[in-house]
């Protein structure tokens, strides 16, 4: 392996006792122990083992076991000719996943079961069930086709959480469309950048949207957009807040309602092959313009739900909601995987905290949700109004909390272990990105956890550790690969191989080299520890930044933190920390020389940050993603590169003005 400035640090500690282990009435009666059960392997290790040495054979039994159906067998499950890059799955095959995921439930019992439920900021609430959802789509179908559009096209989803956003989506599939979704947060450039790129035919949207009780407009902002890319014929509009009058342009834009009115509540599903593509999603790296991944119908999908159906153990009658926004991976995740697995979702349109921190926990017990997925940084949040929001509702219906976007603290894990789930469920940490189709690393119920940690790799995802050399590493920070494909694999991006292989494939040959800082512990145990692109460089000392957080965080005084690296002309690089105090706390210098001294005395003076600066709010993204590299770049001054998918712009100005 080259050598580059992402090296790995050897001081994370590995210090934290096992806080939770499996039911074994639970374990026999898991998803993943009947898989297991059937292909007569003993144990997760074995599973493992036997997925990474015969990659066509795992994933043509997860088919078999999610009972995927094709119009057209595959004829073979991979081929890797082309290389482990570019693998051809389910070749052959014929199969529109919008049969899987609605087409197949119709005239079965699953058709009378509650597919999605949504709630609104203000109270209101939907229930459609599969057959209800089923027609809907059919009448947005008709309606796509009506307006010409078809097989191939790329269609836009720039809505709020509603349950026509899911209508649309599957409307798009079924007609053999590309989702492109997008961010409900988005700016126009950020907009124009990925429907422009995507040579999008038609778009989405909503007249707005709440939060906090005060209305968002989207339509003025895709109007703006859409002048901007001229290959946008058409323009879908739902009056979700119904409250104004919006600009409508003539022979182009066209109300919801409107639209799907006179047509049948019956439509054909578009034949499609296995490998034709079904979405193109964008993610943002840590430099240049968002990269557009590539995904078919025999892929993302799959993926997401072997994900829901085997490590988090969803079944059938349970309830997962996990908070997202279409735009992030987890919005599509959660769609593809729960309707496959003939499940129930349940969608929230509004903050998670109002009009009080119990919004959430009461959902929860409102929905019978049994699957929640939340972010570490949003349980900080929560955490600091303590334990009484949390006792007001009953989480009896919970069987594991989901946990992605960022590292975990323990403090945090540990209240939400202990607070929320009573110390008696899991904590499925959750770990992998878009370009994967969902987690690299995940909890399971089958396994013992320690606070913050992952029980190890999803079956079929053959991970590893590994130093600056390529050898594999235990007991120290290292970085996490891939060594072999899987179904679920982005296709590469919709600009062009290079930038695809440069961003994955160029640092260790035939390797996939994901970005993050991991570890494993000598329970085998797996920690993600941040971004490797991130690492700080302090006079030869490399150092992840969420260990320096974790210090920080760790006081009471402290919500959140973010330590970047800033150029030094003998170090190299020194740390400057960017700190948010709880609400009841206020800055002071006895409070940043202390948090300092903490630093400096847990991981030696030469870390010791150069400054520690108190801000309002770090810039995130809208899944709580905070952008280390905008911090580091407004700090210094510099060209911000793509900030399309910051949530809250002025956290920047924040960060300047704290210089």
């Amino acid at each position: 392996m080259p050598g580059t400035a992402s090296e790995p640090s050897d001081t994370f500690p590995f210090d934290q006792e096992v806080v939770w282990r499996p039911d074994p009435e639970v374990v026999s009666n898991s998803n993943l122990r009947h898989f297991m059960d059937a292909h007569e392997i003993s144990g997760l290790d074995a599973l493992r083992s036997r997925a990474a040495e015969d990659v066509g054979w795992f994933w043509d039994a997860v088919i078999n076991d999610l009972e995927i159906e094709f119009s057209r067998d595959y004829d073979e499950i991979v081929d890797l000719s082309d290389g482990i890059q570019h693998p051809t799955w389910c070749v052959g095959g014929e199969m529109n996943i919008v049969h899987n995921l609605l087409d197949k439930w119709q005239g079965t019992p699953v058709e009378d079961r509650v597919a999605l439920r949504w709630e609104g900021e203000d109270g209101a609430t939907q229930t459609l069930t599969y057959g209800e959802l089923h027609r809907r789509v059919c009448r947005c179908a008709n309606a796509l086709r009506d307006m010409g559009l078809e097989k191939g096209d790329r269609i836009g989803l720039y809505m709020p959480m509603t349950p026509e956003i899911v209508i649309a989506f599957l409307a798009i599939v079924k007609i053999g469309g590309v989702l492109l979704p997008l961010f409900s947060g988005y700016g126009v450039g950020a907009i124009v950048t990925r429907l422009q790129g995507a040579d999008a035919k038609a778009l989405f949207t909503a007249d707005g949207f709440a939060r906090r009780g005060s209305p968002i407009d989207m339509k003025e902002t895709a109007d703006k957009a859409v002048a901007q890319c001229p290959s946008v014929e058409h323009v879908i509009v739902h009056r979700h807040l119904g409250r104004r009058d919006v600009p409508m342009t003539a022979d182009r834009d066209v109300f919801w309602t409107d639209a799907l009115a006179g047509h049948d509540d019956e439509a054909y599903t578009e034949r499609t092959k296995a490998e034709d593509v079904v979405m193109i999603i964008y993610t943002s790296g840590t430099t240049g313009p968002p990269k557009g991944t590539v995904h078919t119908h025999c892929g993302f999908p799959i993926k997401g739900a072997q994900d829901m159906y085997h490590p988090m153990d969803l079944k059938p009658d349970e309830t997962m909601y996990w908070m997202s926004d279409m735009g992030w991976m987890m919005g599509p995740w959660l769609v593809f995987g729960t309707l496959t697995v003939g499940a129930t979702m349940v969608l929230y349109d509004g903050a998670p905290d109002h009009p009080d921190p119990g919004r959430l926990w009461r959902m929860v017990d409102d929905h019978d949700v049994t699957h929640l997925g939340v972010s570490p940084t949003l349980i900080r949040a929560l955490k600091t109004h303590g334990e009484e929001p949390v006792a007001a509702a009953d989480q009896s219906s919970l069987r594991a909390i989901g946990s992605t976007g960022s590292p975990w603290d323990p403090a945090s894990w540990k209240w939400c272990f202990e607070t929320v789930l009573d110390g008696e469920k899991p904590i499925l940490n959750y770990s992998g990105g878009t370009e994967i189709s969902g987690g690299i690393l995940c909890g399971n119920l089958l396994e013992p956890l320690k606070p913050a940690a992952f029980s190890g790799p999803v079956p079929g995802m053959d991970a590893d550790v590994v130093d600056t050399d390529g050898t594999p590493v235990r007991g120290e920070v290292g970085e996490l690969i891939i060594r072999k494909p899987w179904i679920g694999m982005t296709r590469g991006f919709w600009d062009g191989d290079d930038r695809y292989h440069d961003a994955y494939w160029s640092r260790i040959d035939d390797v996939w080299v994901h970005g993050d800082f991991a570890a494993v512990d000598e329970d085998g145990l797996w920690y993600i520890l941040g971004r490797s692109d991130d690492t700080i460089n302090v006079a030869g000392k490399r150092i992840g930044p969420a260990e320096i957080e974790a210090l920080i965080n760790a006081h009471e005084a402290v919500a959140e933190s973010a330590a970047v690296g800033v150029p030094h002309d003998v170090k190299g690089s020194e740390i400057v920390a960017f700190v948010v105090l709880q609400s009841n706390q206020n800055e002071t210098e006895r409070l940043r020389t202390a948090l300092l001294q903490t630093i400096a005395n847990e991981m030696g003076k030469p870390l010791k940050p150069r400054e520690i600066l108190f801000v309002d709010a770090l810039p995130k993204t809208r899944n709580a993603k905070v952008m280390r590299r905008v911090i580091q770049s407004a700090y210094l001054d510099e060209d911000l590169g793509d900030t399309s998918s910051l949530e809250d712009p002025s956290t920047v100005e924040a960060i300047r003005n704290a210089r």
